[in-house]
């Protein structure tokens, strides 16, 4: 048996000896009823046919865009910013009285310091939020999302 272990061309394993040089290189194959077939994976660039030859994303009409959604999401922004709640003036009032202030002195720009850039990125920010949670909605119960 020490001789056995001392030859390292051999392996001894459940009771039987066999000479690693004389088993011939073999795959390792597993099937199983859980397992799938093999498939090679395909490149989804390569695919012709597909979209006119052409490798896409998303469909072509991803945005969706609806023109209810801007309507009433612009609505839907300007009735709450109209409301007077700063300073007895509303978001939008002062974001536009603003605009007129600078317009005074058009050639020359707004300064950095000027209360026009808080307006503009509020406004704006509101704008923007109001209209994507409009078109979340909207195409959410077009869609039959909810």
């Amino acid at each position: 048996m020490a001789a056995t272990f001392a030859n390292p061309s051999t392996v001894v394993g459940l009771g039987i000896t066999t000479s690693l040089s004389s088993i011939p290189p073999k795959k390792a194959s597993l099937s199983s009823g859980f397992l799938k077939s093999r498939v090679t994976a395909r490149n989804p660039l390569r695919l012709t046919g597909a979209s006119g030859g052409k490798f896409t994303c998303f469909e072509r009409n991803w945005l969706r865009t609806d023109f209810n959604v801007i309507g009433f999401g612009l609505i839907g922004w300007i009735a709450p910013s109209s409301i007077p709640v700063i300073d007895g003036k509303s978001l939008t009032g002062l974001f536009f009285e603003s605009i007129g202030t600078e317009l005074a002195h058009f050639p020359t720009p707004p300064a950095l310091t000027s209360q026009f850039w808080l307006w503009l990125v509020l406004w704006h920010l509101g704008l923007f939020i109001t209209l994507t949670f409009g078109q979340i909605g909207f195409k959410g119960r077009t869609e039959e999302y909810f």
